[in-house]
């Protein structure tokens, strides 16, 4: 029996800026060799291409992050971005190719892997929405000699209820923010207090 066709178009890269716990490198890699990430309830299959980022860096994105939902997975609120907010969103791009960003958010969606994400599409609107799942607005942020930024968030009509993330969650984002910006815990914690919803109530100790 012959195997998948892949093309082109497949190969073509794209930067995948994260903001969420994806941010932690450790974290994002199980997206892409399959596995159960530590402190997460459910083990994720894997991208059919399994190779590392062929670079990653410390980003700083327009607009800000929130928490909302209730994550099955981390018992709590998880991250979304809002490109519409002044502010800032601290981000780790990944170069990876365009089958491993497709391959993502369907993980991410807890959709069958194989479908390819309409990139050129995606390029030409620099927004588009698959459907009304919590990840399932795609966004064009900016480029990087030419290769497109991309990430994903809610779709602007189903913004989710602000809700305070796990521990776990919280540290692993922390922990990104560690390895990728090179951020002292005291300024972490000034980052992540000044983020919905814990600017709303307390500063985050």
């Amino acid at each position: 029996m012959e195997g998948p066709v892949h093309t082109a178009v497949d190969d073509e890269l794209v930067w995948y800026a994260a903001y969420g716990s994806n941010i932690s490198p450790q974290r994002f890699g199980y997206y892409l060799s399959g596995g159960r990430p530590p402190s997460a309830a459910r083990s994720v299959p894997g991208a059919r291409d399994g190779t590392a980022p062929r670079e990653m860096r410390a980003m700083e994105l327009p607009g800000s992050v929130f928490f909302g939902w209730e994550s099955p997975t981390w018992g709590g609120g998880v991250a979304f971005y809002d490109p519409d907010v002044v502010g800032r969103a601290l981000a780790t791009a990944y170069l990876i190719t365009h089958e491993q960003f497709s391959d993502l958010v369907a993980q991410e969606m807890h959709r069958e892997i194989g479908a390819e994400l309409d990139l050129a599409r995606l390029r030409r609107h620099r927004t588009i929405e698959l459907g009304s799942g919590r990840y399932d607005r795609l966004l064009v942020v900016e480029e990087i000699d030419e290769t497109p930024v991309v990430t994903f968030t809610c779709p602007a009509a189903h913004h989710p209820s602000l809700r305070a993330p796990s521990s776990a969650y919280l540290e692993t984002i922390a922990k990104g923010l560690r390895d990728t910006h090179h951020l002292a815990d005291d300024v972490i914690a000034d980052y992540l207090g000044a983020l919905r919803p814990f600017r709303d109530v307390a500063p985050l100790s």
